[in-house]
């Protein structure tokens, strides 16, 4: 009876013995793929437990990242949120083009891996495919911004472009009000490279919110995201800095651009824009190198701040408010808008409309809508370009013709 009693309380020992250690043991594992060049990575992590991860604060923690962050040598730090809810802080060792790791959903309902690709800034003129679709202000809702792609056949159930030669334009906002900035943002830079194999093209545009979060503004950004950077230490803006994989790619992308007969640009233009008489490469190149300044450190250059002011191209409401306060622009402002940049029509994003909008004689258009209640509800949430002809789209394809090219 004894030796029961003792080999049973031995037993208890050695399983809370073993419980401590898988709770507080550090794993180091090799990741990568068969058909890439992997990264090897040493994790820093807690070893896997079932248990849900939670804040400081006892709220859940959920799925987010990885933001890689450079560092002097060729290591790379890698910081993410698993399925369940753990922090993974830790190194990928000299990760080279082609590297490769998975991405997870806030919910963790949508999973896809992404590899490392050049980066350079895209041409801000190109012509126009056989078909463009247009969308803007996706705000950080992962299912409303895959149900848009999948239901007009830019991506598969598996998030693979499937849009061939064709275009796609994101006219900005990825950040805030949502919990998937960072998953959109990886999957924007994912199809890119996978639009440029198919010989198509993506084109993600500059909105307000990436320089408001990037110098410090998180109003609306998620608290989910300051927690995080709180628990390292760091300012949320430092996650996504000039020195990460990601905000490495942000600094090249372009504030305007002209496809065809098209421009595109977060809010508008202004007169006090037009009367600058900056070309579109300036405007791009001006925007991209104050995005990681502070409001302060803008203010230091005025020309360089009036991009990011009211009447700036990332702020303006002008070309789709009337009132006074919006500094509403003039017919002729817009006819010499479009007579500047050679085109016919100016697509907005920005202002929320309850559908797809035109003003100025359908000289406008504006794209920006509540993307979820417009999922919700069946209504227009983006353009579809195609044969001269304007389409509004919505969550199963075209559904209304906007404009005729007869």
């Amino acid at each position: 009876m004894k030796n029961n009693v003792f080999l049973l309380s031995l037993a208890i020992v050695i399983s809370l013995s073993f419980s401590a250690f898988a709770q507080t043991s550090v794993v180091e594992v090799q990741t990568g793929t068969d058909d890439v060049q992997p990264a090897a990575v040493t994790r820093h992590i807690m070893a896997p437990s079932t248990a849900r991860g939670k804040w400081a604060d006892g709220s859940a923690m959920h799925a987010d990242g990885p933001y890689l962050i450079y560092g002097d040598n060729l290591d790379v730090r890698k910081i993410s949120i698993d399925t369940l809810g753990h922090l993974r802080d830790g190194v990928m060792h000299d990760p080279r083009v082609g590297a490769a790791f998975n991405v997870f959903s806030d919910d963790a309902k949508y999973e896809f891996q992404i590899k490392l690709h050049p980066i350079a800034r895209p041409a801000w003129k190109c012509e126009a495919a056989e078909k463009i679709l247009v969308l803007s202000d996706p705000h950080s809702n992962f299912k409303c911004f895959v149900s848009l792609l999948q239901g007009n056949g830019v991506i598969d159930k598996y998030l693979n472009w499937t849009y061939g030669k064709n275009q796609l334009v994101i006219i900005g906002d990825v950040f805030d009000r949502g919990t998937d900035a960072t998953q959109i943002f990886w999957l924007i830079y994912q199809l890119e490279q996978e639009a440029a194999d198919a010989g198509g093209q993506l084109h993600f545009l500059y909105g307000n919110h990436e320089p408001m979060v990037l110098s410090g503004d998180i109003r609306y950004t998620n608290r989910k995201y300051k927690k995080l950077a709180d628990s390292l230490g760091m300012e949320f803006r430092q996650l996504m800095g000039p020195d990460t994989e990601l905000g490495r790619w942000l600094a090249t992308r372009n504030t305007m651009m002209v496809i065809g007969d098209n421009l595109f640009v977060h809010a508008g233009i202004s007169q006090e824009f037009l009367d600058k008489n900056y070309t579109i490469p300036q405007v791009n190149e001006m925007v991209s190198r104050g995005l990681f300044m502070t409001k302060e450190e803008r203010k230091a250059d005025g020309e360089l701040y009036f991009m990011f002011k009211s009447n700036g191209p990332i702020w303006y409401r002008g070309l789709v408010y009337s009132k006074k306060k919006y500094n509403p622009a003039s017919e002729e402002t817009v006819d010499a808008a479009l007579a500047r940049y050679g085109v016919k029509r100016i697509f907005v994003g920005h202002t929320i409309f309850k559908n797809v909008r035109t003003f100025y004689s359908k000289k406008v258009i504006a794209v920006n809508v509540s993307n979820r209640e417009n999922m919700l509800k069946g209504r227009s949430r983006g353009i579809l370009i195609e044969g001269g002809n304007y389409y509004t789209v919505g969550d199963h394809g075209v559904m209304d013709k906007l404009i005729s090219n007869k």
